[in-house]
């Protein structure tokens, strides 16, 4: 192409250019000045009135239900607090001229400890929700409500630790319940109106938007398995703990519980359903029960070495472990299991599992359709009343080495009196004696005292068993191996390093 007619075009591209530049910069003070003069027009300050409106009205409606929440309890003594080095001195100085400065001072009682929240009354005759951390160390529970009127002395029903929920009772007769909502229907974008007592500013209100749903993994106990949180950016603050979080009609759509960090915009509460599910069963059996099976899991695509030894699955959830007596111990389920449906539904999620699972009850029977390798199969299961507290036992490890294998790992046959021992129910299988510091073993976690039961699928009954089938095995591609931890079985893929 000519080159002259490039640079004609260019030449008068530009000159366009910096003639719409000249128009553009002539229009634009009298386009800003039209702009400025124009007042805001009736409709849109309409708008904004009943906008206004309609957050007074959450206000007016909402807050009487809203309680402040006074927590007191003893605070421990000077003296008790100052340990023994004090009065070792004391000792020490005794008789001479620095006994003044060390001669121990009688005991003097701190103020008491108060600490505040707020809750939500649920009825008339007097029983309030909250959160569990609110009302956490005993002592006396004082309620305020909005009018004035105050209890002091206010009793707990009971709680729910895994969600952080609580019932308290005061002796109260007609009191203006809350309305709640359908936490089910929330949407991302409404309108989130929280109410609470922050740094003890009794019935503060704030306002901002359901950020997110279903959030999980956030709570400073480590990821608790029913964690579902709807996230807000409206302020809530350290006092805010147990009120509402409303929507634009004034109806309760979460109990806020928990905020990520200060000043942040980041604010979490528990969906109101899940909050009642509790406080019904509370305030009804004094406690919650809640079915399960007894095994830990994980998301199948987390663990990238085990799902490269898994065909034809591409979502699921795997068992990492099972629990000893349990209903998942007395199935046919096994550690490395993907489950991909309950009772035909799909689950793709540890916490779709969970749901699932926890909508059944007690007792009911539970079809789970896993893989196992290249398997498909049905795992029926019996659901039992979860147990308040899981208990772990700790292993003695007086352990002689007497093999290993190329994963750091040394292990020595389990014999009956090995395992009477060691205080290990399992009888068979190799025991893991040492684990290389740094190896591939350690860095999936296992453990002197383990007890390795398969490898690769393959029973390991003894070292032999164990040494043949790790040299068969691919290394490379990752071996699969059964453990016994405890009183749980799990599984772990041992991937070479190199």
């Amino acid at each position: 192409m000519d080159k002259q007619y490039l640079r004609g075009g260019f030449q008068t591209a530009r000159w366009l250019t910096i003639g719409f530049s000249l128009i553009l910069a002539a229009a634009t003070p009298a386009c800003f000045a039209e702009s400025a003069a124009t007042p805001a027009s009736n409709g849109d300050i309409d708008l904004a009135r009943r906008l206004e409106g309609a957050f007074e009205r959450v206000a007016e409606q909402a807050s009487p239900s809203v309680v402040v929440i006074t927590t007191k309890h003893k605070a421990p003594t000077v003296s008790e607090s100052q340990g023994g080095e004090d009065q070792e001195n004391g000792q020490q100085f005794e008789g001479s001229p620095f006994e003044f400065f060390f001669r121990r001072m009688p005991q003097q009682h701190a103020p008491d400890v108060e600490s505040q929240g707020s809750g939500i009354i649920l009825r008339k005759d007097g029983y309030i929700l909250t959160n569990q951390h609110v009302i956490d160390g005993g002592g006396q529970i004082t309620v305020l409500l909005k009018d004035g009127t105050k209890f002091t002395n206010a009793t707990v029903v009971g709680i729910d630790d895994r969600i952080d929920v609580a019932v308290i009772k005061v002796d109260g007769k007609d009191l203006p319940a809350a309305k709640l909502g359908d936490s089910d229907g929330v949407k991302i974008g409404q309108w989130a109106i929280a109410i609470g007592a922050p740094y003890e500013l009794d019935y503060t209100f704030t306002v901002g938007f359901v950020s997110a749903k279903s959030r999980s993994g956030v709570a400073s106990h480590g990821g608790n398995a029913y964690e579902d949180y709807i996230q807000t950016d409206a302020a809530i603050n350290p006092g805010n703990s147990g009120g509402p979080l409303c929507d634009i009609e004034g109806r309760v759509i979460g109990i806020n519980t928990l905020i990520h960090g200060l000043n942040r915009g980041i604010g979490f509460a528990i969906p109101i359903n899940m909050a009642m599910d509790s406080a019904d069963k509370i305030i009804k059996e004094g406690k919650v029960k809640r079915p399960w099976i007894g095994i830990g899991i994980s998301e199948f695509s987390e663990d990238k070495d085990y799902a490269d030894l898994v065909k034809g699955v591409k979502e699921g959830v795997v068992v990492t472990e099972i629990r000893e007596g349990t209903p998942a111990a007395k199935s046919d389920l096994q550690p490395a299991d993907v489950i991909v449906a309950v009772d035909g539904t799909p689950v793709k999620t540890p916490r779709e599992l969970q749901q699932q699972i926890l909508h059944k009850n007690i007792g009911q029977k539970v079809v789970l359709n896993v893989v196992r390798g290249a398997k498909k199969m049905e795992v029926t299961i019996q659901t039992d009343e979860m147990p308040d507290q899981l208990q772990t036992v700790s292993l003695e490890h007086r352990l002689t080495p007497k093999a290993e294998s190329a994963f750091g790992l040394t292990v020595q046959t389990l014999t009956k009196d090995l395992a009477e021992r060691l205080k290990i129910e399992a009888s068979d299988g190799v025991v893991v004696t040492d684990v290389a510091d740094g190896g591939v073993a350690q860095e999936k976690g296992l453990q002197r005292g383990d007890v390795i039961t398969s490898v690769d699928r393959v029973p390991a009954h003894s070292v032999e068993d164990f040494k043949s089938a790790i040299g068969k095995a691919d290394q490379d591609k990752g071996v699969l191996m059964y453990v016994r931890h405890g009183r749980a079985t799990t599984f772990v893929v041992l991937k070479d390093s190199k």
